[in-house]
């Protein structure tokens, strides 16, 4: 009969912790000791053990042990201000990390809050006229599938600070300023002064068109004779400078207030300049003011940025 033991697996036995763990853990506990007390104390405590070693008979131990204490303090005060330093480095790309992902959470906020209202601006700007003419809705479309072709691809991007060039951005305008003039026919006059040598200059996404947005809105519809609108943009003292200019019915600073997001009229001054300061800090501005009589009334609103050079994606439309 087989004894009940045959199918027993003997014990694994267990592994036994290092017969050097209590020296390894009473030489840290030493070493924690040493830089716990100050270099005068330190002396003081060799002070006496050379006395006692005097007394004993042993100074070259206690000379030994001195020495040996000596290195451990200096070696393991740089070690721990070595490590000291890589915490606070990684504590500090840490912070840096998040601060950049709450800065990208607040920029995609900012954008999600233009992009669809730009579209359904424009998609109203056109309903009328489909029903009423379609000839000239048929050349509205055919901009409005540019403007659409231009805008859609930058909706798509990951990357939330939405950094592009003057050209990308004119890509977008032109078709913008083609539906509106259709829609207003003679009273629209438009006014381009951007430099093609200015296309690569980078440019806060939809920024521009913001302005141009309104500008239409807030100064040339409400006018029944319409106006001008200009647009310029030149380099100064290393900064690029966009003007939007139009004579449409002016600023007014109280109304202005309803350019905010949360009435829905588009990007807003405050937006504007939330995105700058995010974006540059103080490096950029952005100003908007009434013109004077003999400036030709109206409004004139200027973008201001550090001129940097973005490389062109793709080819865009020249001016």
């Amino acid at each position: 009969m087989t004894s009940s033991n045959s199918n027993q697996h003997p014990l694994t036995p267990a592994v036994a912790p290092s017969a050097w763990q209590p020296f390894k853990d009473a030489f840290h506990g030493y070493a924690k000791w040493l830089l716990s007390i100050s270099w005068k104390l330190f002396i003081g405590v060799s002070f006496l053990l050379m006395m006692a070693a005097g007394i004993l008979d042993i100074p070259q131990v206690a000379f030994l042990i001195i020495l040996t204490s000596i290195v451990i303090k200096i070696t393991f005060k740089y070690q721990t201000q070595a490590e000291e330093k890589a915490t606070a480095a990684t504590y500090m790309a840490e912070a840096e990390q998040l601060k950049r992902q709450l800065i990208e959470a607040r920029l995609a906020a900012m954008q999600a809050q233009v992009e669809p209202h730009f579209l359904f601006n424009t998609l109203a700007s056109i309903d009328h006229l489909i029903e009423t003419d379609p000839p000239r809705a048929s050349l509205m479309q055919k901009s409005l599938i540019a403007l659409l072709r231009a805008t859609l691809p930058s909706m798509r991007e990951t990357s939330t600070a939405k950094l592009r060039n003057m050209g990308q951005e004119l890509a977008v305008i032109r078709p913008y300023l083609d539906i509106q003039k259709m829609r207003m026919e003679d009273r629209l006059q438009i006014e381009w002064d951007i430099p093609e040598g200015l296309h690569s200059a980078e440019l806060p996404h939809m920024m521009v068109l913001s302005l141009v947005e309104n500008a239409f809105k807030h100064g040339l519809e409400p006018k029944a004779e319409g106006g001008k609108l200009s647009l310029r943009a030149e380099v100064s003292h290393g900064q690029l400078e966009v003007t939007v200019r139009d004579t449409g019915v002016g600023y007014y600073p109280a109304a202005s207030a309803g350019l905010s997001s949360q009435t829905g009229h588009g990007f807003g001054l405050k937006n504007i300049r939330d995105r700058l300061a995010l974006l540059y800090g103080d490096q950029a501005s952005f100003t908007i003011r009434a013109m004077e009589a003999y400036e030709g009334a109206g409004t004139l609103a200027k973008l201001t940025v550090p001129y940097r050079v973005v490389p062109l994606d793709a080819q865009t439309p020249a001016a």
